[in-house]
């Protein structure tokens, strides 16, 4: 048996992460404002996750007045509030998604450098400003009569309201912006906003209660006007509110989408408009361009970065990215599309768990599941992360758990896997590890279907079986003199069963074929070490993969450990027992650094052992695949592991 490691807590995980992690300039790196000022917190952060009640009075009284009174009663305006708040919050995600994607694809990316689970903590409370503005245009609607029944559309609203956002609004932002830059008010307020250096679109909106109460008054501006001038209309109103939306998301995106010809027709559109990589540069260099939409304030009172051209033309330059290593992994249920990393930031960034308000979901669901698995064809970016000198990649195949266990699927799932192949061959990827389902062998015989197909590929690929094996051996406990194994006979559980028969423990098999299958796979001279169990209460250490039944679980002595060696975990029904994760070791610092998202069920900082074999096989410089029954030596990828940086996970935490 190889070393033994101490069992590792989640906690652990992220108290050590925590503690390695270099220290930070005071406006480079803070969750929180340094000497948070008053009026900091929401007034309904104690409300946690329900905090949309305080919008439900108001928006149920503006369904049932609209419903209930006469046409010639109802107002538009007051009804559409509550609909235009969720219509923002969609137009917010649907940037998220894109910004990622793109920054994830590498092509026209700004800053060079992933964000961390802490930034994603800080920047869940985006929403809240549009709670904020919900509740002011609810009260607004009450306490101005003139903003009764407006009218769909006047064009003389809408040239005042642009009118007013080119003057007064964006100068006085200005001013404004280069205050909170002033040590007294950055520390207490703005630095919370400047901890996100590199910026996603909701960085945009991430700021103290405080500073919004001063935003708002500003963009009130234009629409206070129109309202007393009575000019206002619902499109001056929603359209403005938009056009904020935008250009904030816009401006945080990372990623450089404003055409350079745009500029050539227009020259002096650079005054009027900023780009990405304008306002990207506030975040990194921290005393120029302060303007809000409009650069040309930062161009009159002298705070315009000298390399705001220079970055704009190396961003629209830059090449889409080739990755050196490529993890190819799946859809596992149809709601895990919300928890990918282009879906849902907040879910993204925990691991993998059922939630009730998604099953509220059911309808757009089943749509996006028809949208991607039924018309989107072929595998795409879904992450992008760097270690070492090595740029790596996850691609998702848009496929479910449930279309890889149906057989006649397997022809045209195949096709799908070995597309990612050649298109990763084109690219130069150096290696390719099959995740989940995208590997077996019923599938593709472990991937060596692709190898004989394409025996001149110079991508390899790779299954990651023996690291898999590795980590399973180091999960035993120490001491350990007999296990029983139960559970599909692959690969893996065929080379745990020869480890463990060679280095003397007792391997117990509860069926007698599965017991005379695996003794002809064995390899080893030991096979008296594997044996058929009399009883279900005989080993306390259960290793445990597909096809393990919940009966089985059921009879387990009480104090059993399951430890998985499948692809997916087991469903804990017993509260007297522990259970391992499924085969993974927690991620090096210089990798942590730049991960944000969680590998499905997995904790946070952690990454599945078929994922990590991968990485290792191109540090390591293995110039060969790891496919059918190939297996590499169990001792030296375990080795390998550790020596660059990862480290053992057991989480025995009890059901």
């Amino acid at each position: 048996m190889q070393k033994q490691y101490r069992t590792l807590s989640c906690a652990d995980i992220l108290g050590n992460s925590e503690r390695k992690k270099k220290k930070k300039k005071p406006h480079q790196r803070q969750s929180m404002a340094s000497k948070p000022g008053i009026l900091t917190d929401w007034p309904w952060k104690p409300l946690g996750s329900f905090k949309y009640v305080i919008l439900a009075p108001w928006a149920i009284h503006g369904t049932y007045s609209f419903i209930a009174k006469g046409e010639s009663g109802r107002d538009l305006g007051y009804f559409l509030i509550f609909p235009f708040l969720l219509a923002r919050m969609l137009h917010n995600q649907i940037w998220i998604s894109l910004s990622r994607y793109r920054t994830a694809k590498g092509n026209n990316r700004i800053v060079d450098k992933g964000i961390e689970f802490e930034q994603v903590d800080r920047e869940t409370t985006w929403d809240d400003q549009i709670l904020f503005n919900g509740a002011i245009f609810y009260i607004g609607y009450m306490a101005l009569p003139q903003t009764h029944n407006l009218p769909l559309w006047k064009s003389n609203g809408l040239i005042i309201t642009a009118l007013l956002h080119a003057g007064p609004v964006e100068f006085l932002y200005y001013w404004f912006h280069r205050a909170l830059h002033h040590h007294f008010l950055y520390s207490r307020y703005h630095s919370h906003h400047h901890s996100s250096i590199v910026t996603e679109p909701i960085t945009s909106v991430v700021h103290p209660f405080a500073e919004h109460i001063v935003y708002f008054m500003l963009f009130t501006i234009p629409l206070l006007t129109t309202v007393f001038t009575g000019t206002a209309s619902i499109a001056s109103f929603a359209g403005y509110i938009t056009f904020i939306d935008f250009m904030n998301n816009l401006g945080h995106c990372n990623f450089e989408l404003i055409p350079k010809w745009l500029f050539s027709i227009f020259p002096p559109l650079k005054y009027l408009i900023y780009t990405p990589s304008f306002h990207s540069l506030h975040h990194t260099q921290f005393r120029t361009n302060y303007s809000l939409f409009m650069p040309l304030y930062d161009y009159v009172y002298g705070t315009m970065d000298k390399s705001t051209d220079t970055l704009y033309e190396a961003s629209l330059k830059r090449p889409e990215e080739s990755p050196d290593v490529v993890h190819l992994t799946h859809l596992t249920t149809p709601e895990s599309i919300y928890h990918l990393r282009l879906g849902f930031a907040s879910l993204a960034s925990w691991p993998h768990s059922s939630k009730w308000y998604l099953r509220l979901l059911w309808p757009v669901t089943l749509f996006w599941s028809v949208i991607i698995s039924g018309i989107y064809g072929h595998a795409f970016v879904l992450e992008r992360i760097t270690f070492k000198a090595l740029k790596l990649q996850s691609w998702l195949v848009p496929r479910y758990n449930i279309q890889y266990i149906v057989q006649w699927q397997r022809e045209a799932l195949n096709t799908l896997i070995e597309e990612a192949i050649l298109d990763a061959e084109v690219k130069g990827v150096k290696v390719l590890s099959l995740g989940l389902l995208n590997q077996g062998e019923e599938m593709n015989r472990n991937g060596e279907l692709y190898i004989k197909r394409y025996p001149q590929l110079k991508i390899r690929l790779v299954d990651g079986s023996s690291l898999a094996v590795a980590v399973v051996l180091n999960s035993i406990p120490k001491g350990t003199t007999q296990v029983l194994l139960r559970g599909k006979l692959g690969k893996v559980a065929c080379a745990i069963a020869d480890a463990l028969c060679e280095s003397g423990i007792q391997v117990a098999i509860l069926y007698k074929d599965e017991y005379e299958k695996l003794r002809l796979r064995l390899t080893t001279k030991s096979k008296s070490n594997l044996v058929i169990s009399t009883s279900f209460t005989n080993q306390k250490i259960w290793l445990v993969g597909d096809r393990w039944t919940e009966e089985e679980q059921q009879k387990a002595p009480k104090g059993t450990l399951f430890i998985p060696f499948s692809q997916f975990p087991p469903k804990k029904l017993r509260k007297d027992c522990s259970y391992q994760a499924t085969p993974a070791m927690i991620a090096p610092t210089s990798l942590i650094s730049n991960m944000h998202s969680c590998e499905n069920w997995l904790p946070r900082r952690v990454m599945s052992a078929w994922r990590i074999a991968g990485i290792l096989h191109a540090l390591e410089g293995w110039n060969m695949h790891e496919c059918g029954n190939t297996m590499f030596d169990i001792d030296k990828v375990w080795q390998a592991s550790l020596h660059h940086g990862f480290r053992p996970l057991t989480t025995l935490a009890a059901a």
